[in-house]
């Protein structure tokens, strides 16, 4: 590239938990794999553990820890009792990157498969039509120019209008409204966002344009990580009804295991701390089939007359509660969080008998108290910056 693009051009990403920075460390990996020369950023919350902040700090070139809005603020007490903006405001808040001239937004459940640097050659604000309404853009992938007056037009927008789909994803499409009848140039093929369900109704697509696929999007409950993992075999087993393409997340599971999953603290909690323990095993380990257990049952799939009848179930309590050592025994409680697009970062719900009893607090972010912290004090990681202090006036917000 010319004129020094490489540094003024990023990619940009939000982990707001620890299981949503597993998505953004495999999206950041596979930036890599496919030799790409763009900054890479990606913006945390509070609700990443100190472990896997080192860890995104390893891969990407910017860490940029992000806040909520705070309540003491009292422009935003209008934003009381819409817990359901909290995340998307902080995804809203990639426009504050001002220290790069465009930016493009991948979310965490997204894949990089091929180069996409000639992404920076579009405009704001360029997406890909929507699977389920493709008159409206899918905001998991989009090309933006950083901006605070876009930012703030932005937040006067949402306290005004909303979003009609209580994430970021309603909000954006409403607020550029000329996108589907306008400039058919920043409309962005398909294959730069290929929702990973889609080719399994149109198999027939998938064959005539495999080759062409450049982003892939896992969206829905369910994500890559839920899936059960052989480690003896290195290959992944879906979960029943779920219908992603197989190719794609075998793809997602072989980046997780080669450039992230080595490098997990094994003491975390959860689905992280699940995955940071996965040995190997002639049967896919332990780790596999207690996720898959975990999920199956948060579904409502428990198998009541077999090994999830009530003595199994009552017997497992007791063995945790009895053996806890001294210990307080914690059922670990994963909040679902909506942020990286329309259908939200949903962690699994750890169940009560089936996995890992932990003595460790929840690794999500809690909405509901999160609702109630609207303050962008962006305390920068390393010499990164967006914000030069706290917002308390209503003019320093709008």
């Amino acid at each position: 590239m010319v004129d020094g693009r490489e540094k003024d051009e990023a990619f940009v990403t939000l982990a707001t938990n620890d299981t949503y920075a597993l998505g953004c460390l495999v999206v950041g990996s596979s930036l890599r794999r496919v030799a790409t020369t763009r900054q890479l950023v990606v913006m945390i919350t509070d609700g990443v553990s100190p472990s896997m902040r080192n860890q995104l700090g390893g891969l990407f070139d910017h860490t940029i820890s992000v806040n909520l809005l705070d309540s003491t603020d009292t422009a935003n007490l209008e934003l009381l009792g819409r817990p359901d903006l909290s995340v998307t405001f902080t995804k809203l808040q990639c426009w504050r990157l001002t220290q790069f001239k465009k930016c493009v937004f991948l979310d965490a459940d997204t894949l990089v498969i091929q180069n996409v640097d000639e992404l920076f050659d579009r405009e704001e604000l360029s997406a890909a039509p929507d699977s389920g309404w493709p008159d409206c853009f899918n905001s998991g992938v989009f090309v933006y120019v950083p901006s605070d007056e876009t930012y703030r037009n932005l937040l006067t927008f949402a306290i005004t209008t909303g979003s009609f789909d209580g994430g970021d994803q309603g909000l954006l499409n409403l607020f550029f409204s000329s996108w589907a009848t306008e400039d058919i140039g920043k409309h962005l093929p398909f294959t730069y966002n290929v929702v990973s369900q889609a080719f399994y109704s149109y198999l027939p697509a998938l064959k005539q344009f495999h080759e062409n696929v450049k982003v892939v999007h896992f969206i829905g409950p369910v994500k890559p990580w839920h899936h059960a993992y052989n480690t003896a075999t290195g290959s992944v087993t879906q979960l029943p009804n779920t219908g992603n393409n197989q190719e794609f997340l075998q793809t997602w599971w072989d980046i997780f295991m080669d450039s992230v999953q080595p490098h997990l603290d094994p003491l975390i909690g959860g689905i992280v701390g699940d995955l940071a323990n996965l040995t190997l095993a002639d049967d896919g380990g332990p780790a596999k089939n207690d996720r898959e257990r975990r999920l199956q049952w948060e579904q409502g799939q428990a198998d009541y007359m077999g090994v999830d009848r009530f003595d199994n179930i009552k017997a497992r309590l007791d063995e945790k509660i009895t053996g806890a050592s001294g210990s307080q025994t914690v059922v670990e409680d994963e909040v679902r969080s909506s942020g990286g697009d329309d259908d939200g970062q949903s962690v699994s719900l750890a169940d009560s008998y089936g996995v890992t009893l932990a003595n460790t607090s929840p690794g999500g972010v809690n909405l509901q108290d999160s609702s109630q912290q609207f303050a962008v004090s962006s305390q920068a990681q390393n010499e990164d910056d967006i914000s030069s202090g706290h917002i308390t006036e209503a003019t320093d917000l709008l």
